[in-house]
């Protein structure tokens, strides 16, 4: 699983690291603080988005950007809350930082927008042509450029790994917030088509709130039948544990688009390195601070996949988790 970006490419994209002036040393000439703002739709709380910061400071310090000194980082924390995101999107904006670092789709929306002209570089955003994020992954013109995170087809791998897991199901709801993750229905879209060759029905799930998630779940539970899949969507992740344990308490396995989710107590996750993503962000605000212009640098794939299996959670739910997918797995919680 371990594959890896494609470095050489990369490296192409990016120019070298000798051909772009270090924007350091820009910064260093002119005697001036470089600001970079952060929009993250999650809780500061929250722990792996706390450790994905200190990923994307610590990279951005290895190209020679260090707070205090030549560069001033400004968090906003939107709490899966999309009223909240859009009134901080505005207000991150009136603070007219050189680069904003989006995480994801409900933050890229309303930094969209909020401003054609301040560069905004962001990660974990799904299908960003569709979504108008971007007129082209190659050349995205305007503003905006970034790191994608999971394609309609994600879905499809997410059902082959729960039936993996758990044959018996016959039932898959998709949980998801449409406020939050509007880009739902794509996959929603891929899995309708491949559930008759895995003998599924598919159902949505929309959820708005804990109430919701916990109806959603009582509906599914009881027969033995039924499963779960939860994808990239800022509601959700800012939930895992209410969400994970709500799985367990309900019988229902489930798979998750972010490692967060199994080592909350989830059954599996299957999902991007997002410090990965964090790393190369990093590499791209530094180009941005040194002149290039979002616009011209290509909006780039994932390669590098992770799978994390909870055993308890498997042994909880009388699930024997197969010796081929514990070959592939990448970390199994005990």
């Amino acid at each position: 699983m371990r594959n890896g970006w494609r470095r050489r490419e990369m490296m192409a994209m990016l120019g070298g690291a000798a051909v772009f002036a270090p924007g350091w040393a820009q910064a260093q000439q002119t005697g001036s603080t470089r600001k970079i703002g952060i929009l993250m739709p999650t809780a500061e709380s929250d722990r792996e988005t706390t450790e994905l910061g200190a990923v994307f400071r610590q990279s951005l310090q290895k190209q020679g950007w260090t707070g205090g000194s030549n560069l001033r980082v400004d968090y906003r924390w939107g709490n899966g809350d999309e009223k909240r995101i859009a009134a901080l999107a505005i207000q991150l904006v009136a603070t007219q930082p050189d680069v904003i670092l989006a995480g994801g789709a409900p933050a890229v929306a309303p930094l969209q927008r909020a401003t054609t002209t301040i560069p905004i570089v962001f990660v974990s955003a799904s299908d960003p042509v569709r979504q108008g994020f971007v007129k082209d992954m190659a050349h995205p013109g305007g503003n905006i450029t970034g790191f994608t995170n999971f394609d309609p087809s994600m879905g499809v791998k997410w059902l082959d790994m729960l039936k993996e897991l758990a044959p018996r199901v016959t039932r898959v709801a998709v949980l998801y917030n449409p406020e939050t993750a509007p880009y739902t229905d794509s996959f929603l879209h891929a899995l309708e088509a491949s559930a008759p060759a895995h003998g599924v029905k598919i159902q949505a799930a929309p959820v708005h709130d804990n109430t919701e998630i916990e109806r959603a779940m009582a509906g599914l539970g009881g027969a033995g039948d039924a499963g779960l899949l939860v994808p990239s969507d800022a509601f959700t992740l800012t939930r895992s544990q209410t969400v994970a344990d709500l799985a367990a308490r309900y019988k229902l396995p489930a798979i998750y688009a972010f490692r967060v989710f199994a080592a909350n107590g989830g059954l599996a996750s299957y999902g991007i390195d997002l410090g990965e993503e964090m790393r190369m962000a990093a590499i791209y605000v530094d180009r941005i601070l040194s002149g290039t212009a979002p616009g011209d640098m290509p909006v780039l794939l994932p390669t590098k996949f992770e799978i994390v299996v909870n055993r308890k959670a498997a042994s909880a739910l009388g699930l024997t988790i197969p010796p081929t997918l514990l070959a592939r797995t990448d970390e199994v919680i005990e």
